[in-house]
């Protein structure tokens, strides 16, 4: 018998409670998570005293959001591929070097953005 699916307006606040518990339990149990929170709060701090184009702050501001999404992505794979098994395998290290390899990406992409808008 198939699970009956919210929809409408519970479907909507039930998703959004879900994406707050994954927040929320990313805040409390991963450190890297906790460590981007802190360097982005930061960050946003020193963009909104910038003497900048809203185009340049609207860029800064995103790619914090993408850092912090990436992270939540990277924890996603790691915790599905720990929960296959904790076993030792090339494709559980090439999933998780993979999610690792998009964060590196995005702190690389960020750096690049603060140094093209602070020059």
């Amino acid at each position: 018998m198939p699970i009956p699916k919210k929809t409408g307006l519970s479907r909507l606040t039930s998703s959004i409670n879900n994406s707050w518990a994954g927040i929320v339990n990313a805040v409390f149990t991963e450190d890297a998570f906790r460590q981007l929170v802190v360097i982005n709060i930061v960050l946003l701090i020193i963009t909104l005293c910038l003497d900048i184009t809203k185009t340049e702050r609207l860029l800064l501001i995103m790619c914090s959001f993408i850092t912090l999404a990436v992270e939540l992505i990277n924890t996603a794979i790691e915790t599905v591929v720990d929960r296959i098994s904790l076993e030792i395998h090339p494709l559980s290290k090439r999933a998780k070097d993979l999610g690792g390899a998009a964060q590196l990406v995005t702190v690389v992409m960020t750096a690049i953005v603060w140094l093209v808008v602070l020059s």
